[in-house]
């Protein structure tokens, strides 16, 4: 379903991806791990036509990226790390909005907006503004503003930051139903790697732009020696603390450098 060979990304002296390859199967929950600064951010952004790879080639379920950028946006739905719906507008209306912007007609948007909202346990606040939402609440429109045109793959950009715990529990039982009834594939970062233990099929971790490792939780655990998946991610990344956005932050300079020489 999702596919990088030798993925390369540069930003004149600065190799924020470095040689990455991987492979996600149709309806699998793939984590991808790394400190500040490995190479996560970038990674997903060639991934979802933010940005065009340096070298290597990317494929969505069929469809490369770079050549028809157009198509390829219309096999994912993406929720990124900071809020992005309008809370002066009601939940069906925030739906409604991506629908038009998909160019869903309006039968298919009510009928396939209702079935996610009342899904993800959102039908009877439809016409609430969400800005009277909590965040969890928050958080499950997304998702399933994120599903309308039916994507087959779903990137989650540490989708329970802020969560409580109960909240990401019902959360991710409402992610892996939908896994089940429509085989989703899930591309998910988070930080928190007690979660991507329990949800994942596989996980790769990434570090200084490059893949060290790639494997079932079980399978990561077991290469290190260890007996939780976050002591396997610190003995293959470290434990030295990062600087914030160092893969971002430094990324977004040198982008900003560059457009400011045009």
């Amino acid at each position: 379903m999702l596919r990088a060979v030798h993925l390369t990304k540069q930003f004149g002296n600065l190799t924020a991806v470095d040689d990455v390859s991987f492979e996600v199967g149709k309806g699998e929950i793939f984590a991808f791990l790394g400190p500040n600064g490995a190479g996560k951010t970038t990674t997903i952004r060639m991934l979802t036509t933010m940005l065009r790879p340096t070298s290597g080639s990317l494929e969505i379920d069929g469809v490369d990226p770079e050549m028809d950028p157009e198509e390829a946006r219309r096999k994912f739905g993406i929720v990124f790390q900071d809020p992005s719906l309008d809370g002066d507008l009601t939940a069906w209306e925030n739906m409604e909005l991506h629908g038009v912007f998909y160019g869903l007609d309006r039968r298919l948007r009510n009928l396939r907006g209702e079935e996610l909202l009342r899904k993800f346990n959102l039908w009877e606040r439809r016409s609430d503004p969400v800005k009277q939402f909590s965040g969890g609440m928050k958080r499950r429109l997304e998702i399933a503003r994120s599903l309308l045109h039916t994507p087959p793959v779903l990137f989650l950009d540490e989708p329970t930051l802020g969560l409580d715990p109960q909240t990401r529990h019902k959360l991710w039982s409402q992610i892996q139903q939908l896994r089940r009834d429509e085989g989703t594939t899930v591309f998910l970062t988070t930080h928190y790697l007690d979660e991507a233990d329990q949800v994942a099929d596989r996980v790769a971790i990434i570090d200084h732009g490059t893949v060290k490792a790639l494997g079932s939780p079980l399978e990561l655990k077991a290469m290190t020696g260890t007996e939780t998946l976050e002591k396997a991610f610190l003995s293959l990344t470290g434990s030295g603390i990062r600087e914030e956005g160092a893969d971002t932050g430094e990324t977004m300079r040198v982008i900003s450098r560059m457009w400011s020489k045009r």
